[in-house]
C-alpha cells in the first residue's frame, strides 16, 4: 500500500512546506527562494514563455489549459497589461490554495513576479477569497517583505524592470473563482461573468479592459521550480507530454487521513485513496468525485483511472480543482446530491433565469425526495430541469450546450445528474418507501 512518504521526494510546490519559518522571506530565500525570479530577469520574456510552454504546465484552477499557450495568446504591444493571481478558492472540499497562501505566500508572490516579467506587466494583483483572512494577511506580509528586499518596486535588482503587486480581498462569492467574474469584482463591480470574446488576454476582455492573464495560485507556485530546474526536468514528471508535473489533491470524505497531497499526475485514483489512509475500517467504496463537487462521479470501477487531466476526461469526468471527495457505503446519495445542489443554489448570482430558478426547484424536489415526500414523476422532472439548465446529458465544461451565461448552473446540475445515473435505484427507493435505502 503506497504512503505519502513514498512520494515526498517528488514534491515541487510543497517541497519546503514543512520548513519552520518558511513564511518569512529570509528563510524562504535560504531554500531557493527567488532564484527562479532572478534567473528570469536574465532571460528574454519570450524565452520564459517558451520554457513554460515546453514544461507542459497546465492551469491548476479548474480548466487545465496550457499555461504557456495562454501566455502566448496575450495581446502584444498594448500597455498597460496585468497579471492576476486567483486565490478565490470556493469549490466545496477544495482547500489547497488556502494552505498555499497561509504557508507558502512568498512562492505565490515569486510566481506572479515571474509571470509579470514574462508578460510585460508592471502591475499585478492577487485576489484572495474574503474568508481567507490568515492567507490574505500572509500574502500582504510577503509583498511588504519583497519591497523591503528590493524585489518589488522600481528597477528591481538593477534590471530596469518595475513591478508593483497588490493583494485584494474578495467578498466570498463562489462565482468570483471564474476569471471574468473575478475581474469584474476586482474592478469594483458586482462579481458577474463577462461576455467572451474578447477573452481576458485581449483588449476589452481583461482587467480595466486591458490585456490580462489570470492564473490560479497553484499554477503560479510551479513557476519558480520550472525556472530553476528547466522545462525538461518538469516535463519528465507525471504523464508526458500533455499531463506533466505534480498536482495538489485535496482529499476529503470517508478516508482516514483527509488533507492536501502533492502527487505526480501519474498516480491512480485507487493509489490516491490509499495515500490518504484508505477507507474507514470495514467500509466499501461507493462513489468518488474526482475533481471538485461540480464534476461527474466515479465508482469502484474507476480505481485504476490515472488522475491526470486527460485520463479523467476519457473516463467520463473532469479533473477540475483537484478536490477528491470519497464516499463509502454509508452514504445516502440523495442526501449527498441535495447538500451539493444547495450550495450552488445559494451561490448563484441570480443573473440567469435557468440558474436562479432552476437550481431552486432542483433543491425543492431533492429535499422532498430525501424527506420521504417524493412523488411519481419526480425523477423525470429532475432530469428535464437539468437538461434545461445545462443541456441534455452534457458534462460540466462542455461549451456551447449549457443555457446559462457561465458554468455555475451546470455545476449545480452535475451532482444530481451523476448520482441519479449511477444510483437511480436509491432515488426510486426513497420515493416508493419514503425512506433511505442505506440508512433506513
Amino acid at each position: 500500500m503506497p504512503t505519502y512518504e513514498d512520494f515526498k521526494s517528488q514534491r515541487i510546490v510543497h517541497k519546503y512546506i514543512d520548513v519552520p519559518g518558511i513564511d518569512e522571506i529570509d528563510v524562504y530565500m535560504q531554500h531557493e527562494g527567488f532564484e527562479g525570479f532572478k534567473k528570469a530577469l536574465t532571460m528574454k520574456p519570450e524565452d520564459i514563455i517558451a520554457e513554460v510552454k515546453a514544461s507542459g504546465l497546465r492551469g491548476r484552477g479548474g480548466a487545465g489549459f496550457s499555461t504557456g499557450m495562454k501566455w502566448e495568446l496575450m495581446q502584444k504591444n498594448v500597455e498597460p497589461r496585468y497579471v492576476v493571481g486567483n486565490d478565490d478558492e470556493g469549490e466545496p472540499c477544495t482547500f489547497k490554495d488556502r494552505e498555499l497562501s497561509e504557508k507558502l505566500p512568498h512562492q505565490i508572490v515569486e510566481g506572479i513576479m515571474i509571470a509579470s516579467y514574462a508578460l510585460g506587466a508592471h502591475k499585478a494583483f492577487i485576489y484572495v477569497r474574503g474568508e481567507f483572512v490568515k492567507g490574505y494577511n500572509q500574502i500582504w506580509k510577503a509583498i511588504r517583505q519583497c519591497y523591503e528586499k528590493g524585489l518589488l518596486g522600481k528597477n528591481i535588482l538593477g534590471s530596469g524592470f518595475d513591478l508593483d503587486v497588490v493583494a485584494h480581498p474578495g467578498a466570498g462569492a463562489y462565482i468570483c473563482g471564474e476569471e471574468t467574474a473575478l475581474l469584474s469584482s476586482l474592478e469594483g463591480g458586482r462579481g458577474y461573468p463577462k461576455m467572451r470574446p474578447p477573452f481576458p488576454g485581449q483588449v476589452g476582455g481583461g482587467l480595466y479592459r486591458q490585456p490580462s492573464v489570470v492564473q490560479n495560485v497553484e499554477t503560479l507556485s510551479n513557476l519558480p521550480a520550472i525556472l530553476r530546474y528547466g522545462a525538461a526536468w518538469y516535463a519528465r514528471i507525471g504523464v508526458p507530454p500533455a499531463n506533466t508535473g505534480t498536482r495538489i489533491y485535496s482529499v476529503s470524505g470517508h478516508v482516514q487521513k483527509p488533507g492536501n497531497y502533492e502527487l505526480p499526475l501519474s498516480i491512480t485514483l485507487g493509489e490516491l485513496i490509499e495515500v490518504a489512509g484508505g477507507l474507514r475500517p470495514g467500509r466499501k467504496l461507493k462513489a468518488v468525485i474526482p475533481g471538485g463537487a461540480s464534476m461527474p462521479w466515479f465508482t469502484e470501477q474507476h480505481l485504476n483511472v490515472v488522475m491526470s487531466f486527460d485520463d479523467i476526461t476519457k473516463a467520463g469526468s473532469l479533473a477540475g480543482s483537484g478536490s477528491v471527495i470519497v464516499m463509502d457505503d454509508t452514504t445516502c446519495v440523495v442526501k449527498a446530491a441535495l447538500r451539493l445542489v444547495e450550495f450552488y443554489k445559494h451561490e448563484s448570482c441570480g443573473w440567469c433565469t435557468p440558474c436562479r430558478e432552476g437550481l431552486d426547484w432542483l433543491v425543492k424536489i431533492l429535499h422532498r425526495i430525501e424527506h420521504g415526500e417524493g412523488r411519481e414523476g419526480d425523477l423525470e422532472l429532475l432530469a428535464d430541469m437539468g437538461d434545461n439548465i445545462s443541456g441534455q446529458g452534457t458534462l460540466v465544461g462542455t461549451f456551447g450546450t449549457h443555457r446559462t451565461f457561465c458554468l455555475l448552473g451546470p455545476s449545480g446540475v452535475s451532482p444530481m445528474r451523476s448520482s441519479m445515473n449511477l444510483f437511480r435505484e436509491e432515488y426510486e427507493y426513497h420515493i416508493k418507501h419514503k425512506k433511505c435505502m442505506v440508512n433506513g
